[in-house]
């Protein structure tokens, strides 16, 4: 007997944990949350975030929070506030209840910050940043205790309050956890939990002089909200003993667990959020949404899907130490997406025109040319073929080599959904650039198929140059020109940029079917490639079309 049974896929560590919980009884529902930063766009490792965090609510049944870490405010906007919920929308997910803010638990933060002080396990600190620094010890020399470690509990709390009513100055006074200055672990060396920052904050203004630390802040902020499962990267694996620190020394009546897993690494791309923004800030790209940017707003913007990027998490996975993924495995994510679900249009990048002789001078014949070849359904969309056209200047050579099946001396072409035409000569300008191409058109042919049936090789795309409409199309290389542009510390990442990363036509002509084509839209340009209109440089009637990709790695063989 055959087995139809569909075979599940293994879940990763993590859903496992889950899974694991869930069948235990440990907990009813599983509760994660995505804890944005709101000081810059979200880029494609917060999307493996989001995808997990999401996912695993959507596949446990249970619940996933938005929540904003907004406890700097000197590096926090609005604006920030705003792209993070659109992408998280776009991307295809929908966060439990309202959006939550770390600044909601202030008040909350601060009242357990003095009961930590009660407790002995929080003093105030006057040591400045460097001597900060000195105090704290080496990786084979444990620390030294402040000067104002043994402060009693009520002067502890006498300072504490005055920083918080602003009588102190920025970088003067900090509270410190009283934990272990010879911890091998740097996270326990009594970190600071409060600074002083005299800035106004986009949600709560002027109200706070004192502002938490993310890891103080992260594990109550996870506790307050019932999570069961906090998922992070790598990077704060040594910060856990800290979180688990400050929730069991609170006695908190609920105790997330943290999970680690390893963040996204994507070759010629990095993912430092710092390194981006300074990318932007020195306008070595257009800004936070520059289509070569990677970032969740930059990838929308050049023509990527919510589909490609969700597959891509998926098929990457999760796993437990950091790697490289090849920035091939997300291009072709996007390329089976969209070679199923974009319709196929024409555009002439690089125009060279092509006059059929024996075509009536003032005909437009509206052929059909289909949407999708292997969709009947996307049906078919008319096209005008006149006397005068535009055809790839790559397509046609004066001395084309043996291989070479598209038009040339002698070469007869199919002109895709139009006919069967003959070369019959060509123009050149007095630098030797060839200007136009005549030929013949067989008038039995239309479709491109000859009655006799004989066999034509070559297939070319062609646009009408009188109804045509004239576009700038904006074609994409990979930002950086090396795999890894942090590798070498002795090299600064600007000047791995590459330079030939954008190059700007403002000559294609497009089928006027182009000009109707609806924002957030992919489509094939036929034989070049995937493109969309960009979604901030179009104006109506004036089109700006963005290659999202090509249609095959052209970087594997380099």
């Amino acid at each position: 007997m055959s087995d139809n049974t569909e075979e599940k896929k293994p879940l990763d560590f993590i859903r496992q944990i889950v899974a694991d919980d869930l069948k235990t009884g440990k907990h009813k529902q599983s509760v994660t949350r995505f804890p944005p930063e709101p000081n810059g766009f979200l880029h494609i490792g917060h999307a493996k975030s989001i995808c997990l965090n999401f996912g695993i609510a959507e596949e446990f049944g249970g619940r996933c929070n938005l929540r904003f870490d907004d406890t700097n405010p000197s590096k926090e906007e609005e604006e920030y506030v705003d792209a993070i919920k659109r992408d998280v929308e776009w991307l295809g997910f929908k966060w439990a209840g309202d959006v939550h803010y770390a600044s909601d638990y202030f008040h909350q933060l601060y009242d357990m910050a003095l009961e930590l002080i009660k407790k002995g396990k929080a003093y105030v600190c006057e040591l400045d940043a460097e001597k900060m620094r000195e105090y704290r010890g080496t990786l084979t020399t444990p620390g030294k205790n402040s000067p104002w470690r043994d402060r009693s509990v009520e002067e502890n709390l006498e300072l504490f309050a005055r920083m918080k009513e602003g009588e102190f100055a920025e970088g003067s006074h900090v509270l410190r956890a009283k934990i272990d200055m010879a911890s091998p672990n740097f996270n326990l060396r009594d970190p600071v939990i409060y600074r002083i920052l005299n800035a106004v904050h986009h949600r709560t203004g002027s109200e706070w002089h004192i502002y938490p630390m993310y890891d103080y802040t992260h594990c109550l902020s996870d506790m307050l909200e019932g999570i069961t499962h906090s998922l992070c990267t790598l990077e704060f694996q040594d910060h856990r003993p800290l979180y688990d620190w400050v929730l069991d020394t609170l006695e908190t009546p609920c105790h997330p667990q943290q999970i680690e897993f390893a963040r996204l690494n994507l070759s010629y791309f990095i993912t430092s959020k710092r390194k981006l923004r300074r990318l932007v800030e020195e306008k070595h790209v257009s800004g936070w949404d520059d289509p070569r940017m990677l970032t969740v707003s930059g990838i929308r913007r050049r023509g990527y899907t919510p589909a490609s990027l969700r597959n891509f998490c998926t098929t990457i996975g999760i796993g437990r130490s950091d790697s490289r993924i090849d920035l091939s495995v997300l291009e072709d994510e996007l390329r089976n997406d969209l070679n199923v679900n974009a319709p196929r249009r024409i555009c002439v990048l690089d125009p060279l025109k092509l006059i059929v002789d024996n075509f009536p001078e003032d005909k437009v014949d509206m052929v059909d040319g289909k949407n999708h070849p292997q969709n009947p359904e996307m049906g078919t969309r008319p096209l005008p073929f006149t006397k005068e056209l535009y055809i790839e200047r790559e397509d046609f050579m004066e001395e084309p080599p043996k291989k070479y099946f598209r038009l040339g001396p002698g070469r007869e072409v199919r002109l895709k959904y139009g006919y069967l035409v003959q070369y019959v000569s060509h123009e050149k300008d007095s630098d030797g650039n060839i200007t136009a191409v005549h030929c013949t058109f067989d008038p039995e042919s239309r479709g491109g198929f000859a009655v006799d049936g004989h066999k034509v090789k070559g297939t070319i795309h062609w646009v009408s140059a009188s109804e045509g409409k004239t576009v700038t199309v904006n074609l994409y290389e990979r930002l950086f020109s090396v795999p890894d542009p942090e590798t070498d510390s002795e090299v600064d990442f600007i000047d791995q940029l590459n330079p030939y990363s954008i190059k700007v036509v403002t000559n294609a002509v497009a089928e006027p079917e182009l000009l109707n084509l609806e924002p957030d839209t992919t489509v094939q340009f036929e034989r070049m490639g995937y493109f969309c209109i960009d979604l901030k440089d179009s104006a109506p009637g004036k089109p700006v079309f963005n290659r999202a990709v090509t249609l095959r790695d052209s970087w594997k063989s380099k």
